[in-house]
């Protein structure tokens, strides 16, 4: 994340969190613990589970996954 107009604009990071609220909702907790439970269950699906289209739909996990092996064949 950057300045406004950079290159590292916050355009991810806006998105993410964008996503995070559709994703949660409205939802009022009782406890901490239990909204740092339900943001921790909805980032676990959105980083194993969720495909992405702009990783060609698969997961973040499976993306990291590949561009490690990848650059481990080129070293």
């Amino acid at each position: 994340m950057g300045r406004t107009g950079s290159c590292f604009d916050n355009a991810a990071g806006e998105s993410f969190f964008a996503t995070l609220k559709t994703e949660i909702g409205t939802e009022v907790w009782l406890t901490r613990h239990a909204a740092r439970r339900a943001v921790f269950q909805c980032l676990t699906y959105y980083n194993q589970h969720r495909l992405h289209s702009t990783n060609r739909y698969r997961t973040p996990v499976e993306t990291g996954i590949g561009y490690r092996q990848l650059h481990a064949l080129a070293a």
